[in-house]
């Protein structure tokens, strides 16, 4: 367990060398202070685990630091521990009434401060334990329930479709089958953006960690992992006039992927590379390489480029470009997918583009020991 950080707010300083002196034997970090003001100072640059604070102080009293520290949504769940010298009752209900967890008042038997500080630290820990844990479980709740809600009905007008497609005829006119496909075109856009909406989801819960650590090992196949995914792209990508190279690499170091989450990121990639190709007759390279103690994984096309002041936004949910002109890139989130993808590896991607010229989009994963 990390040591505890326990800041005492104190205008006596005798005193307030003798408190820090009792804390310090039990082990706990003491930060110091001789009055609210300079005691926020303290704050911002070290939160502490608990705060001990005076009432009777100059330029900022007891009431108003904590006050000031409630008002930091941040700051709310310190613990708070009012030291006095006052042993009136209407003190004590004050501070009791703002929400104080303890009252101690001058002077005191140094243990009944330690066991004081010892059983808010405690509660504080229990606290935080139980809230996570509510959390995990809210988070879980979630996933769960949008994976369902959302993607049952969408199979269902899925499979149907496919079902009334299969089905249908030459005797089946034209017009229904036209309704048939569009409906399909649409479903299978609208499942896309269901399936990374969850991703993101995954992502931003944790439970896509939780998902990598499960799922990943150490690889010493990039090449094939990557050909294997180019693969599923060389339909779309041959319709589109677009042909695919790939420029692999020979003793490359080993990896650690998740070839499920690499793939997804690698795919997207390459769908925009494809997506965003001039026509007939172009080229995207995909080549590896290593570089020092990482592995890089470049896909070059050679469309319409981006402007330079868009390059810094690329990665931004719901970033697109010229969407007025390009309404076929989507809903925006395939390049923030693909980082988040790629940072559960240790890794990063970093963008290269030219009006005109295409753009240049490149992985990096470091090697494993």
């Amino acid at each position: 367990m990390k040591t505890q950080r326990i800041l005492v707010v104190e205008d006596h300083e005798p005193l307030l060398a003798a408190i820090r002196h009792v804390l310090e034997i039990e082990n706990y970090d003491v930060l110091t202070a001789t009055d609210g003001v300079e005691a926020l100072q303290v704050m911002e640059e070290s939160r502490p685990d608990l705060i001990i604070a005076d009432i009777m102080m100059p330029r900022m009293d007891g009431y108003d630091f904590y006050d000031a520290v409630r008002a930091r949504p941040a700051w709310v769940p310190i613990p708070f521990i009012f030291l006095t010298a006052r042993a009136e009752k209407e003190d004590m209900l004050k501070g009791k009434a703002l929400g104080v967890e303890d009252y101690i008042v001058k002077p005191f038997d140094p243990q009944d401060l330690v066991i004081a500080v010892q059983s808010r630290l405690g509660r504080a820990r229990a606290i935080q334990k139980a809230t996570e844990a509510s959390f995990e479980q809210l988070k879980q709740q979630i996933v769960n329930t949008l994976s369902h809600e959302l993607r049952t009905p969408l199979t269902y007008i899925q499979g149907y479709t496919a079902l009334a497609l299969e089905g249908s005829s030459a005797s089946t006119s034209k017009d229904l089958q036209d309704f048939l496909l569009a409906i399909k075109k649409g479903a299978d856009r609208l499942t896309r953006l269901v399936e990374d909406m969850l991703l993101l989801v995954q992502l931003d819960t944790g439970q896509a960690v939780e998902d990598f650590e499960t799922l990943s090992g150490v690889h010493q196949d990039l090449n094939e992992i990557i050909k294997r995914t180019v693969r599923q792209h060389e339909a779309r990508a041959s319709a589109q006039g677009v042909k695919l190279e790939i420029e692999t690499a020979a003793d490359l170091p080993p990896l650690r992927i998740c070839e499920l989450f690499f793939a997804d990121a690698l795919g997207r990639l390459l769908d925009n590379a494809i997506r965003f190709s001039w026509g007939k007759g172009d080229l995207v390279r995909i080549s590896v390489h290593a570089s020092g103690k990482w592995v890089e994984v470049a896909v070059q096309d050679n469309g319409i480029g981006i402007p330079a002041d868009q390059i810094p936004h690329l990665f931004e949910r719901f970033r697109q470009i010229d969407r007025e002109q390009m309404e076929q890139q989507g809903a925006g989130l395939g390049l923030a997918i693909a980082r988040g993808l790629i940072a559960l590896h240790g890794g990063e991607i970093t963008a290269e583009s030219k009006v005109g010229e295409g753009s240049t989009f490149t992985i990096r994963l470091p090697a494993t020991e």
